[in-house]
Order: structure tokens, then C-alpha cells, then sequence
């Protein structure tokens, strides 16, 4: 499937503020993509699994209830039609141990990067990370 301007963004984060700071940004940037937002794994898994559109990126945070990240990307790469849409999965957190990192890239994610604390950081750490996945090529852009 094409990335189009309408090919959505997916956004899993249970804290409200990184939420509407992650849309504010992005907002900002005159990106066109929809944002789609879920507080745990569990809801961002059912919507994938359920839907026919393929986000653009993912961008998950670690620690939620119900289902964190790690637990989402296992299910992902569990998922044969999920695994074979190749969707860039990138974790940002506001964590960035070692041992997290570690644990990311054994599930084969796309990138891991730290939630910056100001909003020209924040933007211009989405902005690279954006454009980057729009001039990438890859199973899903090709």
C-alpha cells in the first residue's frame, strides 16, 4: 500500500499531555498525515489488526497499562499480515536505559528516541524523523 497524505500516524501513549504535545507538533509542521492516537498496546493491536489502512509510522511509548510497547511489538511480529505490512515501528519514550534500548532493537524496531523536554527540540526530533520515513524506501513505499 502507497503512503499518501491521508496515510495515518499512529500515536500510543497513555499520557494525555505527550498526546496533545505529539499533535500540536506535528500540527505546527503543516504535516498532513491524521493522527490516530490509543492509550495502550492492547487498542493500538485491535485497530490494526481490524482496519485496512496501514499507518505511515508508529510511534509507541514503553510503560501503559493493559499492554506496554514491548508487548506490542511482540505481537506485531507475531501477526504474519501485520508483519508482512512492514510499517515502521519507532519507540519514543521518555526513558532511554540501556536495557530498554537493548530489549528494542531484540524486537527488531525501527528506532528508539527520547522525548525531548522543548518544544523546538520536540519539533525539529519529529520533523527529521518524518522526513527521514518519507524519503526512505522500503517494502511499503516502494
Amino acid at each position: 500500500m502507497a503512503i499518501t497524505k491521508d496515510t495515518p500516524i499512529m500515536y500510543i501513549d497513555d499520557d494525555n499531555d505527550d498526546v496533545e504535545i505529539f499533535r500540536h507538533v506535528l500540527a505546527a509542521l503543516n504535516f498532513s498525515h491524521p493522527i490516530i492516537s490509543f492509550w495502550n498496546g492492547k487498542e493500538a493491536l485491535l485497530y490494526l489488526q481490524s482496519e485496512k489502512i496501514n499507518p505511515f509510522l508508529i510511534f509507541c511509548d514503553i510503560n501503559m497499562p493493559v499492554m506496554n510497547g514491548f508487548e506490542l511489538r511482540e505481537e506485531i511480529s507475531k501477526d504474519p499480515k501485520l508483519n508482512l505490512a512492514c510499517i515502521p515501528f519507532l519507540f519514543y519514550s521518555t526513558s532511554a536505559e540501556k536495557k530498554y534500548v537493548d530489549k528494542a532493537y531484540e524486537l527488531t524496531v525501527q528506532g528508539y528516541f527520547k522525548k525531548l523536554s522543548n518544544d523546538a527540540e520536540i519539533k525539529e526530533q519529529l520533523k527529521r524523523i518524518i522526513d527521514y520515513w518519507r524519503d526512505c524506501k522500503h517494502p511499503k513505499n516502494c
